[in-house]
């Protein structure tokens, strides 16, 4: 996993790509959180395979990709999931979805060019957002210094997640979870293998924004918070 998609902490791959420099192993990586969005690692040249999903990058929902590296004239071995035509070279038969495959193609050489502009915009809000939140002397998730620039997971001490949900639910749209499990009422798995506990774990809220999220009222959020501590 490039970067954890409840947490935004990014993945030591360069560590991983240096330990496995010499050995056979193939080497994936689940990009989906960063793709179009941390670039640089992800030319690392020992990364063997790729997946990514186009809507994190605002393609159209339904689009992906599986990025495959040779090693010199040797495909990682991968076998079909499903069986019949010759096409995606034997390893996804089906019709394919041109229009969708376009977008993904516009969709990151749009990400790529526009890099530099989406990340400031993203480090600003983030900037705007703790500094206003900081007052309330919130627990971040994770070593901030590995997180992705356009998400925030945090917990406010004595405030459960759900409760905080349904008190700014007119000014933004936050989770205590990832949309994979948005029925899921247990305890996040992520931040339990993180060493958080059942209490401190259903207090932390996940708040993510993009370049194209509206202006925030930060202070507003940040006093209708303290109402409720």
């Amino acid at each position: 996993m490039q970067a954890n998609n409840e947490t935004g902490v990014r993945q030591p791959l360069e560590g991983i790509a240096e330990v496995l420099r010499n050995h056979p192993a193939y080497f994936h990586t689940d990009a989906a959180q960063g793709f179009g969005k941390d670039i640089d690692t992800l030319r690392n040249p020992r990364i063997d395979l790729i997946s990514i999903s186009g809507h994190k990058i605002y393609a159209p929902k339904g689009i992906g990709a599986l990025v495959i590296r040779r090693r010199g004239y040797e495909r990682p071995p991968l076998s079909p999931l499903v069986f019949g035509g010759g096409q995606e070279r034997g390893l996804r038969p089906g019709t394919l979805p041109v229009a969708l495959i376009a977008a993904l193609g516009a969709a990151a050489e749009i990400a790529l060019r526009d890099h530099a502009k989406r990340w400031e915009t993203c480090r600003r809000i983030r900037e705007q957002a703790l500094a206003a939140l900081g007052t309330l002397d919130p627990k971040l998730t994770g070593e901030q210094s590995l997180v992705m620039d356009h998400v925030i997971n945090l917990a406010f001490p004595g405030l459960d997640s759900e409760a905080l949900m349904v008190a700014l639910k007119d000014l933004i749209a936050i989770s205590n979870g990832s949309a994979c499990t948005s029925s899921s009422y247990t305890p996040s798995h992520v931040l339990k293998a993180m060493g958080l506990d059942d209490d401190a774990a259903n207090a932390c809220v996940r708040i993510s924004w993009c370049h194209l999220t509206p202006a925030v009222d930060w202070l507003a959020v940040a006093e209708r918070i303290r109402s409720l501590v």
